[in-house]
């Protein structure tokens, strides 16, 4: 998107503005349109803010500049404050956020040359401008920690009393839950591996011997992001994707066919398009190791048999899980799944993988599935390139799976969603005390809002004064 069609709401509002005020250089003038204390709030600051928003995908409305401004005048209040305490800044933090962040955004634009097209600057002036930011924003931070620092833990019967006094309404809804205990079994691999690698070896050959790369990716790569593109990833910044992977493009010529390389997502062959920087445009092959069916089969009757077994009491899931999963995670623990972030045993729909689901959807509690195919929960990546991404490996996987509990969507009670209510409680409580802070910072603050955004629908009454 172009800047000027980006600032083309405040280019009209700015027609009366003073002739002496700095240009852009297409025309639109900047000026300061707000001072908080001893800072100040340019039109060119909230209009680059505005813009890094949109390019990372916020839908803008008629209000956004508002609501922009608005965060950025919080910002200020608890930026005088912070350095009136005297809090520093970690330069070495703010250098590895301002790359993430620079990393990120070429990503979205597409490379260098576009990022720079779509703010109008060179890249060390966005570096220079963003490094300034993140320096506010992290003392910013500081300052909101240290005043919620103060906070007490909220007690069992603190938390009761939130719970009663708030309104129901205005609770959390939990969706409806699962528990789950799951027996896993992995096929070999080996057969299959070589299998994978044979097949890679000959797709390189046929490139190297005068082959489409492209034409060969949509025909055999098993990667669905970019099958359709005929192999091609796009544009984007080498730290997105595993080690292994982009080192081995970025070691390539625009051209040149990797070697085969193994991702977690499996295995590739890559063909560098064009790389800038620390970037990069690739094609790429991937390939899963497919299990035959005697494989499939030979699982499926141990499973058979298991459930069998437990039917008829002569065992119980728990302990044929503890004995024959071979999921470590879940067999320390009788076959239980849990979320490694929370740690709680319960799953929403979206949660589980598609397969997981369909097996579960027509359980009642208690029951145990037929043998099915699925996929593992392992260290968290894609089927695109070996890119991180949810939490899904892809692994084949044959199980059966035991629906334990299942809870209904409810409002967010004490008795079964304790931990929800106290960071509920925890929240709102954080958040009052950086509202009081704010309340009364603006009675005391010199507070002025340029006309051009004195009419804005601010959540807080305090700013026009």
């Amino acid at each position: 998107m172009k800047m000027n069609r980006i600032l083309l709401w405040t280019a009209t509002l700015c027609l009366s503005l003073p002739l002496n005020a700095q240009r852009y250089n297409d025309g639109l003038i900047d000026k300061v349109i707000a001072t908080v204390g001893n800072e100040i709030v340019q039109l060119s600051t909230l209009e680059t803010e505005v813009s890094q928003m949109i390019l990372m995908g916020v839908v803008s409305d008629r209000n956004i500049r508002c609501r922009v401004l608005e965060s950025i005048l919080m910002q200020k209040l608890l930026l005088n404050q912070a350095k009136l305490d005297s809090l520093e800044v970690n330069e070495s933090n703010v250098e590895m956020e301002l790359e993430n962040r620079i990393q990120e955004w070429k990503t979205q634009a597409g490379g260098e040359k576009a990022l720079e097209d779509y703010f109008k600057k060179p890249l060390f002036k966005i570096r220079q401008e963003m490094r300034e930011q993140l320096r506010e924003q992290i003392l910013t931070m500081q300052m909101r920690n240290k005043l919620q620092s103060d906070l007490p833990s909220l007690t069992p019967k603190e938390v009761e009393r939130f719970f009663l006094q708030t309104d129901k309404d205005s609770l959390p809804i939990i969706p409806i839950q699962y528990q789950l205990r799951q027996i896993v079994l992995y096929p070999s691999k080996e057969d299959a591996v070589m299998q994978v690698k044979e097949e890679l070896l000959t797709f390189r050959e046929r490139v190297i011997n005068g082959e489409n790369f492209g034409a060969l990716a949509a025909l055999y790569s098993q990667d669905p992001g970019s099958t359709m593109r005929r192999g091609e990833l796009g544009m984007a910044a080498k730290q997105i994707f595993y080690p292994a992977f982009s080192d081995a493009a970025m070691a390539l010529r625009p051209g040149q066919v990797s070697q085969i390389i193994e991702t977690p997502d499996g295995f590739h062959i890559i063909q560098l398009i064009e790389k800038e920087g620390d970037m990069f445009n690739a094609r790429h092959i991937l390939r899963k190791p497919q299990f035959g069916s005697d494989v499939r089969q030979k699982a499926f009757n141990k499973l058979d048999s298991l459930k069998n077994q437990i039917l008829s009491d002569s065992l119980t899931f728990d302990i044929a899980a503890t004995r024959y999963s071979m999921d470590p995670k879940s067999s320390r623990n009788s076959g239980l799944l849990s979320d490694e972030n929370s740690g709680s045993t319960y799953f929403e729909k979206d949660q589980l993988s598609p397969t997981d689901y369909r097996a579960i959807s027509n359980l009642k509690p208690g029951q145990i599935s037929d043998p099915y195919e699925s996929t593992d929960f392992g260290s968290g990546v894609s089927v695109t390139s070996g890119r991180p991404n949810d939490g899904k490996s892809g692994n084949i996987v044959y199980k059966i799976i035991k629906l334990e509990k299942i809870l209904p969507a409810h409002p967010a009670n004490l008795k079964d969603d304790y931990p929800v209510i106290l960071n509920h409680a925890e929240g709102q409580r954080m958040n009052g005390v950086v509202e009081k802070f704010v309340t009364e910072k603006q009675k005391i603050t010199y507070i002025v809002i340029d006309q051009l955004f004195r009419e804005c629908p601010f959540e807080r009454s305090g700013w026009v004064k």
